[in-house]
């Protein structure tokens, strides 16, 4: 009796799984004549991705293998022929692997992103012992953003690694883990100047008193860190005393908003978020910006007004550093969620204890001290590009306006 030759094919064990790859131009048609093919070879469907990248289809599918793989490998082939399409079929065994520990999001913005850019991300990732598990790209205007899933080593880490190529390459990339606080974050609390809007109020109203370089002075010394806020918002609005109260209507009239900031305020409402703004600024400005845009909650410094015109004093308590900090924790608590699932946008030093208490603190185009200490740091100046951090696509966006019967810029290209 002879011995079964076990390095013949048909001897051989047959593999659990089919990894099945097809790629070719997109058309109608071709998912569903892909899958009438599995379907007549009764499998199971495992596991799958599709995407198309300018026109070009690609479409991997894990599916159980069948007691005729040859035969089943043979339709697949007649069928990607028909379509004009390339065929791949790797026999193997299991499921796709899931990462059990450090998961992450990596989201690389740049204006422009290159190549090398990207190389020089990706091989920051690969020192780390990670993986890139899968890219999606979140926006192509007004920068590009990529969604990188990232697996295999601690988020805090890779923040850190990732924080320094970023400022070599002149990008911004921001590292949360990949966990359900990202999908549940539902209150955003603003600071007002030089984040909501372009520039700083009390510097505007200073124009009026003809101190304008003396407050800014102060202004970016209190930014910095290096003068205690309070004693410098008391001393600046001191400046101020005698300047008529109507020029506070015109320095709003001439506040600009910073770019992106009405597409997401009006995008995140959609969703069910709700907004603050808190302000070591003045209510009599951040009142007003709160009604036009539909913020719910705000939080400033009252200047004193007495027979038209400014005192040079504050009326009540000044909102400072611990100040905006209290006021995160008790809008959260009106709201109902717990500060975790908060998220604090800031630029300066004063506002480095509400970055610290919100669950996600991001630095927008702050100073170099807030964005080391804050969870991650958007530079790019446009206000919505911090939606991307949020898994929102500009498609997202553009399609829920239209939706509405609002425009959103278009790509260039």
């Amino acid at each position: 009796m002879s011995t079964p030759d076990q390095s013949r094919p048909d001897r051989a064990p047959r593999p659990e799984t089919l990894l099945i790859t097809l790629t070719g131009r997109e058309r109608p048609g071709v998912t569903s004549a892909v899958f009438a093919t599995l379907g007549r070879a009764g499998v199971e469907v495992v596991d799958l991705e599709q995407i198309v990248l300018r026109r070009r289809l690609i479409l991997g599918l894990l599916v159980t293998a069948p007691a005729d793989v040859q035969g089943l490998r043979q339709d697949l082939q007649a069928t990607a022929d028909e379509l004009a399409m390339t065929l791949e079929v790797e026999p193997g065994s299991g499921d796709t692997t899931q990462p059990s520990h450090g998961r992450a999001h990596v989201t690389v913005l740049g204006t422009p992103l290159t190549a090398a850019a990207m190389a020089a991300v990706a091989g920051r990732i690969a020192d780390a012992g990670a993986n890139i598990d899968r890219i999606e790209r979140m926006a192509r205007y007004p920068v590009t953003a990529l969604d990188l899933h990232v697996s295999g080593a601690a988020p805090d880490a890779l923040r850190a690694e990732l924080a320094a190529e970023a400022a070599r390459q002149g990008i911004d990339v921001a590292v949360q883990p990949a966990d359900l606080l990202r999908r549940g974050m539902r209150l955003i609390v603003m600071d007002v100047d030089s984040t909501l809007i372009q520039g700083e109020v009390i510097e505007m109203i200073a124009a009026h008193a003809g101190c304008e370089a003396e407050v800014a002075e102060v202004t970016e010394r209190a930014m910095r860190g290096e003068l205690d806020f309070e004693e410098s918002l008391r001393s600046r609005v001191a400046l101020l005393e005698g300047v008529p109260a109507s020029a506070l209507h015109e320095v709003y009239d001439s506040i600009q908003l910073a770019p992106g900031a009405r597409t997401m305020v009006r995008t995140l409402r959609r969703l069910g978020y709700r907004f603050a703004i808190v302000s070591g600024g003045f209510s009599q400005i951040t009142d007003r910006l709160a009604v036009e845009l539909g913020i719910h909650f705000t939080r400033a410094n009252e200047l004193e007004i007495v027979d038209g015109r400014l005192t040079g004093r504050i009326v009540g308590r000044v909102v400072d550093r611990a100040g905006k900090a209290e006021a995160l924790r008790e809008f959260a608590a009106e709201v109902g969620v717990d500060v975790a699932s908060t998220i604090a946008i800031g630029d300066g030093a004063n506002d480095l204890d509400m970055l610290a208490a919100a669950g996600l603190g991001i630095a927008y185009n702050a100073k170099p001290a807030v964005r080391d200490a804050a969870d991650t740091a958007v530079n790019v100046p446009y206000l919505d590009t911090i939606m991307y951090l949020l898994g929102i696509s500009r498609e997202e966006i553009e399609a829920a306006d239209s939706a509405a019967g609002v425009t959103t810029p278009a790509p260039p290209v």
